[in-house]
């Protein structure tokens, strides 16, 4: 992990960065932080709402608010909205205040998953698939751009996922430990 100890969950609708950021900040001891909920908590409203009412462009700057004030804490496991990685603001506050794991899941599997749920404005449409389809091309490449670890989460269990990023973040820690203690060497080398 970086020296916040942040740890950031991004990825599509219907991955599990909700369930499984609770599960992970509980193994790890951490403090949870939702995006949406601490939207939905300061405004009073429920997503669907904010976006009747302020569309998809005030609820980013909302989320936008969110974000940066989340990720100046330290020692958090923070859910984020699907949507996050869309500002080059919120990519480089995720990307500079905490180690960023993408939990990658396909299409097939966000539909699964989203199938019944309508608070998500962006699925309220004739055809959900086709809009998932769609976001991911637009937002595959900026998770991956953002990410320190990538997990797929398709045909996986909440517990084998968090038991893969809790693998990952201690390789992480392993590998910048082992590259720090060769930089100290080399720097005091007569």
């Amino acid at each position: 992990m970086d020296k916040t100890g942040n740890i950031f969950l991004v990825g599509p609708m219907g991955s599990g960065k909700t369930t499984i950021g609770r599960m992970l900040a509980k193994s790890l001891k951490k403090e949870f932080y939702d995006s949406d909920h601490e939207i939905e908590t300061r405004t009073g409203a429920n997503i669907p709402w904010i976006f009747d009412i302020e569309g998809e462009v005030g609820f980013r700057e909302r989320e936008h608010l969110a974000i940066d004030e989340l990720t100046q804490r330290q020692g958090i496991v923070l859910a984020t909205g699907g949507g996050v990685v869309l500002r080059d603001d919120n990519r480089h506050d995720l990307a500079s205040r905490g180690t960023v794991v993408y939990l990658n899941t396909s299409v097939d599997q966000q539909q699964k998953r989203t199938n019944r749920d309508r608070n998500r404005p962006l699925l309220q449409t004739a055809n959900p698939r086709q809009c998932l389809e769609e976001l991911m091309t637009i937002r595959d490449p900026l998770y991956r751009e953002i990410a320190n670890i990538i997990v797929d989460t398709d045909n996986r269990s909440l517990r084998m996922t968090v038991n893969m990023i809790i693998s990952q973040l201690k390789k992480r820690t392993k590998t910048r430990d082992v590259s720090n203690k060769g930089l100290r060497r080399a720097r005091y080398k007569p």
